[in-house]
């Protein structure tokens, strides 16, 4: 039997609660989770590439079948160079799913081989995105209850650069 392997792309800056969320349960639904953090120059990250996938990765550590990937490029190539059977997406509101629609197919269209899966989150991350946690922490609010302790850190180590 093939074992089944899921994508979950995102820039991942930071990873939150509602990533870990998301993970956690499609590592218990698939063989193998790749946690695919792309380079996301347009959104001009706060965290570099490494930074993101060691947050990712020391957040997600106790998870065995999951794996971290810096990736660029179109996700469907990735997807295709994985050799995955899905790709994994968050939804938590309407308005998410109108684009992750068109994304779906759009990229199914390029590879009629893409699937996507789309999972929303448990409800008490359902409000949180990495932009509003960037935001709050840029403003020096709290984001404890967002995050994991180790983007908590991250965060005052950036604000201390000068940020």
């Amino acid at each position: 039997m093939s074992k089944t392997r899921v994508i979950y792309p995102g820039t991942f800056d930071p990873i939150t609660n509602g990533h870990i969320d998301l993970v956690s349960r499609a590592a218990k639904m698939f063989d193998e989770v790749v946690v695919a953090i792309a380079i996301g120059h347009h959104k001009n990250p706060v965290f570099s590439l490494e930074e993101r996938v060691d947050l990712a990765q020391k957040s997600l550590s106790h998870l065995p079948n999951v794996e971290f990937v810096g990736f660029d490029g179109l996700l469907v190539n990735f997807f295709r160079e994985q050799k995955a059977t899905a790709v994994l997406r968050g939804l938590r509101a309407v308005s998410d799913f109108e684009y992750e629609f068109q994304l779906a197919n759009m990229n199914r269209r390029l590879d009629s081989n893409f699937e996507a899966v789309f999972l929303t989150p448990s409800e008490q991350y359902s409000f949180i995105s990495s932009t509003l946690v960037r935001e709050i922490a840029r403003l020096n609010g709290d984001v404890n209850q967002f995050v994991p302790q180790g983007v908590v850190e991250a965060f005052k180590r950036k604000q201390q650069q000068g940020w």
